[in-house]
């Protein structure tokens, strides 16, 4: 499976590694009102975007009959955690999480 990440900027990050993963949440510390988030994004579709609030957003970019889904106040460490679930695919494991709509 492939993925594609995003830094603060919105830039695309080719490298695919969990130190990349750490490097492109690091950036949220200068996130700002115009580049306010990192996502991470499956070929499948379903995408990941991080806020430096600890908001956290689920959503299927492709599929717009599925409404997006947050948490609030997630850690870094587990947008690290979720990050690579999706990563590896495992969309089934993010999408049983207690999301809000």
């Amino acid at each position: 499976m492939s993925y594609f990440m995003y830094d603060v900027m919105g830039g695309t990050v080719d490298e695919h590694d969990p130190e990349a993963m750490r490097r492109v949440l690091d950036g949220l510390a200068s996130a700002d009102d115009e580049h306010p988030d990192v996502s991470l994004s499956h070929e499948s579709g379903w995408c990941l975007s991080a806020f430096r609030s600890g908001l956290l957003i689920w959503e299927n970019i492709e599929d717009g009959s599925v409404a997006p889904v947050e948490m609030i106040k997630v850690t870094r460490e587990e947008i690290l955690r979720l990050f690579r679930l999706l990563a590896a695919g495992d969309i089934a494991s993010v999408e049983a999480l207690p999301w809000q709509r």
